[in-house]
């Protein structure tokens, strides 16, 4: 017996909302969307290991602060290429995009291994403004998918998804240390080797991934979300505390390095102070889920903000093996809990103010420490800036906490 036109639709229908909750076509795209965070937003925020050689060898003519731009356009364009990216996708465009993506972040890294000393330009395109915008590309996209095929099981999926990110900034960093600063290999056959890596495992990665669900047939209207995002308070102090505490974030991500090396700490350690750093925020993420069962999100993450705005003020005094290790770890352990993709996600426009602050923040940083390397001053800005963050998550989260409070009590009211 056949089915009409209308019989059809509704089969389609149930079909597609049914979530698999795995299968093999879900978890190879989610371990195609853990190498594509492996290579992009693991990749960018291993920064502090160039940081650390430019300033030394390879960009000399150039300050800390100038140099640290390279890194923060590309956290800015990996950050809030979503915006764009996104949009694309709901378009059903998700193919092209991770397709041309990862081919840009391949050839914008093997055009990385060509530049030459002290060519400030050539690497601010390739490194900066080229890989930077081709891991924006592939970043939110990447993300997104993995809902096509999870419901229920789609925080452990997103949990595995995220760690990508880290066990990147662990294995890049370790293998980047030991080729540039190892007499045997030249900056352009360090480059190229870990271009290769990168390359090899986004066209894996290309290959695994799927999508499973037609795109919306209608895209939300940007203007009316602005308007009514606009009367959300809670928002408005998310987003503020958001972009406030990016300006903090990725000070020691991109000079934890480099302050352990000026202090006179071994280099071998120094070396591994930022692998150190990134191994915890990789087991940092293991917790978001209980604590935000237990304790809620608002506050986890302004309990988070609070440690690592600590931690960042700690800097100030990092002038021995165990001050670093003591920072590395703990810093480590809070960033894993304080994840941009997450919140990213959750709060959509939020992704552009969020680039802003980590497009600002290390510059000045580099501007405060100088070519004295003084570190009591970008860490005390950073700190201020991290605290700042704080007061805004928290007043997010006693507005989030009184909204919740008044609709419960209208529940109870409706019930009497």
């Amino acid at each position: 017996m056949s089915l009409d036109r209308k019989d059809e639709e509704q089969v389609i229908q149930v079909s597609v909302s049914q979530f698999p909750e795995g299968g093999l076509a879900g978890w190879t795209t989610v371990l195609g969307s853990f190498l594509i965070q492996f290579c992009g937003f693991g990749y960018s925020t291993s920064f502090g290991v160039y940081q650390s050689f430019y300033v030394r060898e390879y960009l000399t003519n150039e300050s800390p602060s100038t140099i640290s731009w390279i890194g923060s356009i590309n956290a800015f364009l990996v950050i809030s290429a979503g915006l764009v990216a996104g949009r694309l996708y709901d378009r059903g465009y998700f193919y092209p995009i991770l397709y041309g993506g990862s081919l840009l972040i391949s050839f914008s890294l093997f055009m990385l291994s060509l530049a030459k000393p002290n060519h400030f330009y050539q690497i601010f395109l390739s490194q900066g403004l080229g890989a930077g915008l081709g891991a924006g590309m592939i970043y939110v996209p990447s993300v997104a998918v993995v809902s096509h095929y999870f419901q229920r099981r789609r925080a452990l999926a997103m949990m595995i998804v995220a760690s990508g990110s880290s066990f990147g900034a662990v294995i890049h960093p370790i293998m980047l240390n030991n080729m540039l600063n190892n007499g045997r290999f030249s900056f352009g056959t360090a480059i190229r080797a870990s271009a290769g890596l990168v390359s090899g495992l986004l066209l894996v990665a290309c290959v695994l991934m799927r999508t499973r669900l037609p795109p919306p047939q209608k895209s939300a209207d940007l203007r009316k979300t602005l308007v009514k995002i606009s009367r959300d308070g809670a928002y408005i102090a998310a987003t503020m505390g958001l972009m406030i505490f990016a300006i903090a974030f990725y000070f020691p991500l991109f000079y934890l390095q480099l302050d352990a090396a000026s202090h006179g700490l071994s280099k071998t350690f120094s070396f591994y102070s930022l692998v150190i750093m990134n191994f915890s925020s990789f087991i940092g993420r293991l917790a978001p889920g209980f604590v935000a069962h237990k304790f809620g999100v608002p506050n986890m993450i302004a309990g988070a903000t609070f440690c690592c705005a600590v931690l960042i003020l700690g800097m100030t005094g990092v002038g021995s093996l165990a001050s670093v290790v003591v920072i590395g770890v703990i810093y480590g352990f809070f960033v894993g809990t304080y994840d941009f993709a997450e919140l990213g996600a959750r709060m959509g426009i939020a992704f552009t103010f969020c680039g802003i602050g980590s497009l600002l923040g290390t510059p000045i940083d580099g501007a405060l420490l100088t070519s004295r390397l003084i570190w009591w001053r970008p860490a005390l800005f950073s700190g201020i800036m991290a605290f700042l963050g704080f007061a805004c998550f928290g007043t997010m989260a006693i507005i989030v906490h009184r909204r919740e409070a008044r609709e419960a009590g209208m529940h109870t009211e409706e019930k009497v």
